[in-house]
């Protein structure tokens, strides 16, 4: 029940702080949520990747995207099946199936 009331609660105005949150959330989309980094920027020998860092934000957002479509594809491929995908997301996700993208 707890779930139910998040659900309808999140669509009132006003309930979320940024009304873009509710179309950003990780459902929204079709997609399953890429990783997430925080600071530090290296953490137990494992980096934040350089596209993170490097404040160029169409590249960030076109990270988050592929990251997206890979956790999809890898994990719940079915989910690509109902996914609003773009040509660019069709394409990215030729590559990854034929092993053309790195890791």
């Amino acid at each position: 029940s707890m779930a139910i009331v998040d659900a309808v609660a999140r669509l009132l105005p006003g309930v979320l702080g940024d009304d873009m949150s509710a179309v950003d959330d990780s459902f929204a989309t079709g997609l399953l949520e890429g990783p997430t980094y925080t600071r530090p920027a290296e953490y137990r020998g494992e980096s934040v990747p350089d596209v993170l860092l490097s404040g160029d934000h169409a590249a960030v957002d076109r990270w988050r995207r592929e990251q997206s479509l890979r956790r999809t594809y890898e994990r719940r491929p079915d989910l690509l099946e109902s996914a609003n995908l773009t040509a660019a997301d069709r394409a990215y996700l030729e590559k990854l199936k034929a092993g053309e993208v790195e890791e």
